[in-house]
């Protein structure tokens, strides 16, 4: 898979912590790597590996989002721009592989592709202040 393909998976993955509870993310995780066919090549580690860096840090990821997102707080975001935002925010803060334009660049793709219409200047908007 590409960068961006496994990017997507991990967005998928990350997503479902929305809707399930820290116990039952491991079931989640198995389940996603079922539907999603994402075990091909070895990238499946690859993408476990860096949901599960996410994933240690979202409360350090969501301070940093309702600090600089001004007039929005991360209860308030829509599930889809609030997980584009935390893995962009792990990759510009905590991921030393991917700079910082890639991140907001991928970013701004992902909410193109799932977000609503407004989504990528939204999520553009508040990643700038990371920059």
């Amino acid at each position: 898979m590409s960068r961006r393909e496994l990017r997507e998976q991990i967005f998928k993955l990350l997503f479902r912590v929305e809707f399930n509870s820290p116990e039952d993310m491991p079931e989640q995780e198995e389940l996603f790597f079922e539907e999603e066919d994402a075990a091909k090549d070895g990238d499946a580690v690859y993408i476990a590996d860096k949901y599960h860096k996410i994933s240690e840090r979202l409360s350090e990821i969501d301070l940093r989002l309702n600090e600089k997102a001004e007039g929005w707080d991360t209860g308030r975001m829509s599930k889809v721009d609030l997980t584009i935002l935390r893995l962009a925010v792990y990759e510009i803060c905590y991921d030393e592989d991917v700079p910082t334009g890639v991140a907001i660049n991928e970013a701004v793709e992902l909410a193109k592709k799932f977000g609503q219409d407004a989504s990528f200047g939204f999520v553009n908007g508040v990643l700038a202040k990371f920059a």
